[in-house]
């Protein structure tokens, strides 16, 4: 056997491709194994003062999309996320340019490192936390441009349910890679439609390579990404008037949707004009350049807020906090 390894000595055990991925595979395995020892006690606490079956009517005018049903991604490269209280993992979809150029994130499990905390997770969680805190902890989480779930198990995993909407298939697909990782089928729900002001079929732009960007408006989609090839697609759309009855409670809505998010507003006006006690905590993307590659614009958004009686808004990054008051 020496002499033989001796024979082959020169030759590569592995491309560098496949080594990458039997890496991650490996490390998947031993990271999900650790996270759920260690997860179950830090969310505990929350659970405690939540309920943890909030209702909602199962009658949707649009069927959630079925994890089950849907095909497998490949290949799956998922971490937990660093720094959370309440920790979570996620399922890349976006890998970078593999062997060479691999996603940042790839590049610190290869380290034995975990994935980057989200700005938006961490958010979600300390809002949530701090509801909890004056007495508000009954209703759901509304995750508009879930993405691959940051925010929704980030919410999921201090035992919040969340109502998820995500139109584009491949992050659809890791979406349900988190709710397997995660353990929470019974905690998220989630459809594959851009949430907006009407019912139908809405044209979708895809940026291959950064998913996250993609878009309803073809020039929000490649305005950070001019070189990135985009692909129109059909998707459903739907008012969350539409699908979320009025005695529903819904604790907070977070909307990122590269400038749609006026339309997601629109939709949602029913829900938004409810009495302050019984509001949401409105979490939306206010970036200028995006709104109007939309035809719209961060005052014509905080007009219509005054109008169903969110006085409150406070600039987060490029993210706005709104409350009543």
């Amino acid at each position: 056997m020496a002499n033989a390894w001796k024979r082959d000595k020169n030759q590569k055990l592995l491309a560098p491709k496949i080594l990458i991925i039997t890496l991650l595979v490996l490390s998947i395995i031993f990271l999900s194994s650790l996270f759920f020892f260690s997860s179950s006690s830090s969310s505990s606490s929350y659970l405690q003062n939540t309920n943890p079956n909030p209702t909602i009517s199962t009658k949707f005018p649009i069927p959630p999309f079925d994890c089950f049903k849907c095909p497998q991604s490949k290949p799956v490269i998922a971490n937990v996320v660093e720094n959370l209280k309440y920790p979570f993992l996620y399922s890349l979809a976006d890998l970078g340019n593999l062997p060479e150029k691999p996603h940042k994130n790839i590049v610190r499990l290869l380290k034995g490192k975990p994935f980057r905390k989200p700005d938006i997770s961490a958010t979600i969680q300390e809002v949530l936390e701090r509801m909890s805190a004056d007495g508000k902890r009954d209703g759901f989480v509304v995750d508009v441009g879930a993405n691959v779930g940051m925010a929704s198990f980030a919410a999921a995993a201090m035992g919040v349910k969340v109502l998820a909407f995500e139109p584009v298939f491949e992050n659809l697909q890791r979406i349900c890679d988190g709710i397997w990782f995660n353990r929470v089928a019974s905690l998220v729900t989630v459809f594959e439609a851009a949430a907006s002001d009407r019912n139908g079929d809405i044209t979708f732009h895809k940026l291959v390579g950064r998913l996250d960007n993609s878009a309803v408006s073809e020039v929000g989609a490649r305005l950070a990404f001019k070189s990135n090839k985009e692909i129109a697609v059909q998707v459903k759309s739907i008012p969350l008037d539409e699908l979320i009855p009025p005695s529903q409670p819904i604790l907070l809505i977070k909307i990122d949707v590269q400038g749609w998010e006026k339309h997601v507003l629109n939709g949602a006006k029913k829900l938004l004009s409810r009495k302050p006690a019984e509001a949401p905590y409105l979490i939306y993307e206010e970036d200028e350049r995006l709104l109007k590659a939309s035809n719209s614009s961060s005052k014509e958004i905080r007009d219509f807020l005054k109008s169903v009686g969110y006085s409150k808004c406070v600039e987060h990054g490029t993210d706005a906090h709104c409350t009543k008051e």
